[in-house]
């Protein structure tokens, strides 16, 4: 059993978990989404998230450090055109746009890892995460075809 279904086996969700708030639908924040307020931690540069430059001889070493301390880092020198990036960004701002009930069309089941839906990690939080997200691993025609079902054709 690999380490990702581990994750899922023994901290199974229930599909409120999942379902994002719909921003447009809310007045005022609800409880389930209110976070304290801030003790006041400022951020300082050596607080910032890593920056790895890919064409460090280092990069493996520094991502595995960045991996452990942080979770997260920022990449540089990735060489990735930037049509393609602007190509992606155009599309998720596609999919965040459309209306909730049509997103909810790809939710993610509760022991699945790809579709749309709140963070993996949410269930950990007393709060909920004021975000939505849509997860995607190797190919994402299906969900495509559930969002787009007359112009699917360009995700394959």
């Amino acid at each position: 059993m690999s380490t990702l279904s581990q994750v899922y086996t023994q901290h199974p969700l229930k599909v409120h978990d999942i379902i994002p708030l719909d921003f447009d639908s809310v007045v005022t924040v609800p409880d389930s989404h209110a976070w304290p307020i801030s003790d006041g931690f400022e951020s300082n540069d050596w607080l910032s998230i890593p920056t790895i430059d890919l064409k460090d001889p280092d990069a493996v070493k520094l991502i595995g450090h960045a991996c452990e301390t942080w979770g997260a880092f920022q990449v540089v020198n990735h060489d990735i055109p930037f049509k393609l990036l602007d190509e992606v960004e155009s599309e998720a701002c596609q999919l965040f746009s459309l209306p909730t009930t049509q997103k909810l069309k790809a939710l993610r089941s509760p022991g699945g890892a790809t579709g749309y839906g709140l963070a993996r990690i949410s269930s950990f939080f007393n709060k909920f995460m004021w975000h939505e997200g849509f997860t995607i691993m190797g190919s994402p025609l299906d969900h495509a075809k559930e969002l787009w079902p007359n112009d699917y054709q360009k995700f394959w």
